[in-house]
């Protein structure tokens, strides 16, 4: 929860939790001294004709550490996790106007995949 100013939204304690206890969930957070400074969050998938691959959920990095590295050592990490475990790779999907994380993300040894993507969403009540 110390590293909640980096998340999009206020974490949910009861969500928190629940991620943090799933095998297979990954969050990894930098820090300069004792301050949360970033995160990476993974999530293992796993399809029965391709193995288990990590995606790469979020990435967030405190704007006072823009262009410092963070976020690249952060993914790099995860990318160390994921071969850990036996993943075949990982992925990540990013807006391709967003310059940092794309910037981020080749730097690290991501390319681009030739075919276009399409997200497509579905949005639930949370009941």
């Amino acid at each position: 929860m110390a590293a909640s100013d980096l998340f999009d939204h206020r974490p949910k304690p009861d969500a928190t939790a629940r991620f943090l206890a799933e095998r297979g969930h990954h969050l990894l957070i930098a820090y300069d001294g004792a301050e949360p400074i970033g995160f990476v969050s993974g999530v293992e998938t796993v399809h029965p004709d391709k193995g288990t691959e990590m995606f790469l959920y979020e990435l967030g990095v405190a704007e006072s550490h823009h262009r410092r590295g963070v976020g690249r050592a952060l993914v790099e990490h995860l990318a160390t996790v994921a071969r850990s475990i036996g993943c075949y790779g990982m992925w990540v999907a990013t807006d391709d106007t967003n310059v940092a994380a794309m910037a981020t993300y080749e730097a690290t040894g991501a390319t681009r995949d030739d075919k276009p993507a399409v997200i497509l969403t579905w949005r639930f009540d949370a009941t």
